[in-house]
């Protein structure tokens, strides 16, 4: 039951999902890792605020780039009937795992508004941070609020049914 009511059931309601976890991380997950990388200071923040909108779009980019990957991994990892959340959780690790891979290099070049060499040389160092950030925005606070929005969505969409709406019950 969880994964239908929990979870984007079609296209329209992929993009809504995928909007608000990508909003959500983008908003929490640069500004953190800038601040870690240069200081948590009042500008570099505002710095970090700055490139927001150009990393969301890559940020969306590599979402519907990396879903297919992602879900075959995790189709990998867990087994016919594993739980909702031991499905999600393997899901989450994979989709972060593809895409924190990228953002350490592109979200740099974006930050320093350069292309160089820079992150690439500092990847080992910069990747398990930038991946443990991210996973934790995930996991804790971007992917319930979209799933509770979801669950929220379909209950609201069954409410609006006229068999749902007008059915009686008797004891």
């Amino acid at each position: 039951m969880d994964f239908y009511m929990k979870l984007p059931r079609n296209k329209k309601e992929q993009a809504f999902f995928i909007a608000i976890i990508s909003i959500i991380s983008v908003n929490i997950i640069a500004p953190v890792i800038t601040m870690m990388e240069m200081g948590f200071h009042l500008s570099v923040y505002q710095n970090a605020l700055h490139t927001i909108p150009f990393i969301w779009l890559v940020v969306i980019v590599l979402v519907l780039l990396t879903e297919k990957p992602a879900n075959k991994m995790t189709h990998k990892i867990v087994s016919e009937g594993d739980s909702f959340h031991a499905v999600i959780l393997a899901n989450i690790i994979c989709c972060v795992l593809l895409m924190s891979v990228v953002l350490t290099v592109v979200g740099t070049w974006i930050g320093m508004r350069e292309i160089s060499m820079a992150p690439i040389y500092g990847f080992v160092r910069n990747w398990p941070r930038n991946f443990s950030v991210s996973f934790a925005v995930e996991f804790l606070i971007a992917q319930p609020i979209a799933r509770f929005a979801m669950l929220k969505l379909h209950l609201a969409k069954e409410k609006s049914l006229p068999a749902y709406s007008n059915a009686k019950v008797y004891d």
